[in-house]
């Protein structure tokens, strides 16, 4: 094991600071892939995918939650209109009409090709790469981004779940020094994470918490360096 003094941080008191999962803090459960919770948790990522904030993202998926708008058919029976009402009571703005579109279209073939069932997508793709390429072709708007922020935290609960690490975590990891410098956003550098995470006797199965921490704090610092860069201009 790696001692802590080679690290800003060890990883189990930087996620206590940061906060764990996505999912987690929505209070959604994936450890037991029950169908309607993998939906909760694909419903929030379309939110957490939009060029939206955190924070707008978050609390879009808590109106729809207090509507009980959790499931493919809730989503389809609530419509155009009262989609459009919720994202806009959730703080969508300008996005509204857009996104309405996008929540019917994506539900509609997740419930024509799956019986509304993200864990048939899972069983029927023949491989990670099959499982992304499934997803994004749900719907128009569902992008790699998305679909990563999706997959990362069914990360060792899905097999077939391997998405690359993002710029953000990627970023976070090597100012936190969990990462080397030249370290590139690909499975060797989740590999390198899992096993920092696991030295420090955390199981792999909530490495996602550890992921979640660090793509947080990698908007921090992109957010710093926006407004060092303001300020320098």
């Amino acid at each position: 094991m790696q001692t802590e003094r080679h690290y800003a941080k060890n990883p189990v008191d930087f996620v206590a600071e940061l906060g764990g999962s996505y999912a987690f803090v929505l209070g959604i459960v994936l450890n037991d892939l029950k169908s309607n919770e993998i939906y909760k948790w694909f419903l929030a990522a379309l939110f957490y995918g939009a060029r939206i904030s955190e924070k707008i993202a978050t609390h879009t998926w808590q109106v729809f939650k207090s509507h009980d708008v959790l499931s493919p058919e809730k989503v389809l029976s609530t419509g155009w209109d009262g989609l459009v009402a919720l994202l806009d009571k959730g703080g969508y703005g300008r996005y509204d009409f857009k996104t309405a579109t996008k929540l019917l279209t994506v539900n509609q073939t997740l419930l024509n090709d799956y019986a509304g069932d993200l864990n048939r997508l899972h069983d029927l793709a023949t491989d990670a790469r099959d499982l992304e390429q499934r997803i994004i072709a749900l719907g128009k708007g569902i992008g790699k981004v998305t679909t990563q922020i999706f997959l990362r935290e069914l990360r060792g609960y899905w097999y077939k779940a391997m998405p690359p690490l993002s710029p953000l975590a990627l970023h976070a990891a090597k100012t936190m020094m969990y990462l080397p410098e030249d370290a590139d956003s690909d499975t060797t550098a989740v590999i390198h994470l899992q096993q920092l995470w696991k030295d420090y006797k955390q199981s792999i199965k909530e490495f996602a918490h550890f992921e979640a921490a660090l793509v947080r704090y990698g908007l921090y610092l992109r957010h710093h360096d926006k407004q060092r860069s303001a300020k320098l201009s």
